[in-house]
């Protein structure tokens, strides 16, 4: 008893200096402690979406050529911090002819073709499981697809149309 009277009075107390705070804000500052706790948020339900396809075992993103390089070649590179030994390496890499790039970039062919098998067992899996909002739908796939083609329709049916505006400005 005595504890659950010592909390509520914590809390009144709180509650009174929280609105003395928020009474001296000014409405700037108000909006922008607003959308830091929004940022917040986003951030940490992110943190957990992420968590939990890691739980669940979902694949990691292919390598790119340059990342297969870098991890090949981290530790005997010079520099003395990783930042020094990056920009070393990144300018190695673009001194690179293209038939010395070749080996990584299969390498990191080789790795997107792993990506690409994993996430279809990855997903077969989840839909077993129940996971569908996990799954990218090939509905979704091809909306995106059509969206495309739909706005390069459109671009191009604009260009034709800025065309013969600029025939007529011209005739005239």
């Amino acid at each position: 008893q005595v504890y659950e009277e010592a909390r509520k009075t914590d809390w009144q107390n709180y509650k009174e200096q929280l609105a003395a705070y928020k009474a001296q804000l000014t409405p700037a500052q108000a909006v922008a402690l607003r959308e830091e706790r929004k940022k917040k948020m986003a951030r940490r339900r992110f943190l957990k979406a992420r968590r939990e396809l890691t739980v669940l075992g979902k694949p990691k993103r292919p390598r790119n050529g340059f990342n297969i390089f870098v991890s090949e070649k981290f530790q005997e590179s010079e520099g003395i911090t990783a930042m020094a030994k990056m920009k070393k390496l990144y300018d190695i890499w673009q001194r690179l002819s293209s038939l010395q790039k070749q080996p990584y970039l299969q390498l990191a062919e080789d790795d997107r073709v792993r990506y690409k098998n994993e996430m279809k067992v990855w997903e077969a899996k989840m839909v077993e499981l129940g996971r569908e909002d996990l799954v990218r739908s090939k509905k979704q796939r091809s909306k995106t697809s059509e969206t495309v083609k739909t706005a390069e329709k459109l671009k191009a049916s604009s260009h034709e149309k800025k065309k013969t505006l600029k025939l007529k400005e011209s005739e005239e």
